[in-house]
């Protein structure tokens, strides 16, 4: 069966009709701050001190966008007699907006939890060569990342968490065990003595 001339024009016209009828729901950008998903994909966070230099977030980006310098420092001796140890000391670390494409596998591979993931998205520049921000601007951005959420309380715990209490417990145990034979050793010998 052909179809009837002007249908199409009538189902535009019934859209168009239904749609004006609807009141609009336009947010007011500037002025009223839109409410962001938790885990909202805005910026990347730096936490300097948990930043290693291991560069495996460098080295595992996809787009190359990570600059990372350091130098290496020497260390002197934790006891006497002990040997001086060299550590990594963090120089540059830069991250390129331009050339990112958040995917977050810089985020994933840091095995030291330096890069956080922030709702921060006003970073515009009107010159792209100023899209690579520094790790001034991006410690800055590492405050507004939100808390992780609350941990489920039926959860299970963790194996790392049991380990530490079962050898604080342990150590516990032995420190009173300790005090206990020594304050039975301080009252045997008062004991001698009055004897």
């Amino acid at each position: 069966m052909p179809p009837v001339p002007g249908s199409g024009l009538a189902k535009g016209l019934a859209v168009t009709l239904r749609t004006m009828t609807r009141k609009s729901v336009t947010e007011q950008y500037p002025d009223v701050q839109p409410d962001l998903a938790p885990r909202t994909r805005g910026v990347i966070g730096l936490f300097e001190e948990n930043c290693t230099v291991c560069m495996l977030c460098a080295r595992e980006c996809p787009d190359w966008c990570i600059y990372i310098d350091s130098h290496k420092e020497t260390v002197p001796p934790a006891a006497p007699g002990g040997r001086e140890r060299s550590r990594n000391v963090l120089d540059r670390f830069a991250i390129d907006f331009s050339l990112c494409m958040y995917c977050g596998i810089c985020i994933e591979v840091c095995p030291f939890d330096a890069l956080f993931w922030s709702p921060e998205f006003e970073y515009a520049e009107t010159d792209i060569r100023e899209l690579t921000h520094e790790r001034d601007k991006l410690r800055e951005w590492m405050w507004t990342v939100p808390a992780p959420p609350a941990l489920d309380p039926a959860a299970e715990e963790p194996k790392e968490l049991g380990a530490a209490r079962k050898a604080a417990d342990k150590l516990a145990a032995e420190a009173a065990q300790a005090a206990e034979q020594q304050a039975a050793g301080q009252q045997g010998a008062k004991t001698e003595g009055d004897a």
